[in-house]
């Protein structure tokens, strides 16, 4: 049972094609997953799992773009869970919710039925702000969700290459200066690599990386064109139609 539904909203994604119920304050549902949800490829029987999913929102994103796959949504915080569950079975969109800590052993991943070698494909949006220089929230949930440990982004890897089989994929997005963090987390296990930058403004760093990798992959990396979120009315259009579901991203691509 969700507690204090006058702290709930519900919220509009994809062009108002999902609805999301989420808490107030706290951590919020925003254009990362969405795009997450844009860079991952699936296909119709596949097993997917979105790894540290909230309220579900890249997850069933995907699940609304991609019918039939077998869509599983791992969250640590039973009350994000519950709107998770709550927000796939409002929307029509099957799904199952786990309550699990990313970073539990394999038994424990066995124990809900993801076992090793079980998944086709997988996606994340790890906590990636780095604590030396990101102050955390006081709110505990929005603390958990954004701001990483030393150890957060291998852990989270280690848990997408243990359930992925052979060839599976992992689709993960994380702050653009930490891309050598992801580059050595992915460089066990981990191979075709396809890197996508997401920028702020055109002319500016890049805020965002998106990548996809193939478990036991051998193909050259891939550094793709960056897409940029304010710029010209033709980005914006093309921006427009991702965030809305209408487009996907080049890592989603066959």
């Amino acid at each position: 049972m969700i507690e204090g539904l006058a702290d709930i909203t519900e919220d509009a994604f994809l062009g108002g094609r999902l609805r999301l119920r989420q808490k107030r304050t706290g951590h919020r549902a925003g254009h990362d997953a969405i795009l997450l949800a844009a860079a991952t490829e699936a296909r119709a029987g596949d097993r997917v799992v979105d790894l540290g999913a909230g309220i579900g929102t890249a997850g069933l994103a995907l699940g609304r773009r991609v019918a039939g796959i077998g869509l599983s949504l791992v969250e640590i915080d039973p009350e994000l869970a519950e709107l998770a569950r709550t927000n796939a079975a409002a929307n029509g969109i099957a799904a199952e919710t786990i309550v699990l800590d990313v970073t539990a052993d394999a038994q424990a991943f066995a124990a809900d039925g993801l076992l090793p070698d079980s998944v086709d494909v997988v996606l994340m949006n790890p906590p990636f702000n780095d604590p030396a220089r990101h102050r955390g929230s006081p709110d505990q949930a929005r603390h958990t969700a954004h701001v990483a440990t030393e150890e957060t982004l291998n852990a989270w890897v280690h848990a997408a290459r243990r359930i992925l089989r052979s060839d599976g994929a992992l689709t993960l997005i994380w702050r653009a200066d930490g891309i050598a963090e992801v580059l050595a987390a992915l460089s066990r296990g981990f191979g075709s690599l396809s890197i996508l930058p997401i920028h702020g403004e055109a002319g500016r760093p890049a805020i965002r990386v998106l990548v996809r990798a193939v478990k036991g992959g051998r193909a050259p990396t891939r550094l793709l064109p960056g897409l940029m979120l304010n710029a010209s009315r033709v980005t914006e259009n093309q921006v427009t139609d991702i965030l809305e579901g209408r487009a996907v991203l080049p890592l989603a691509e066959p």
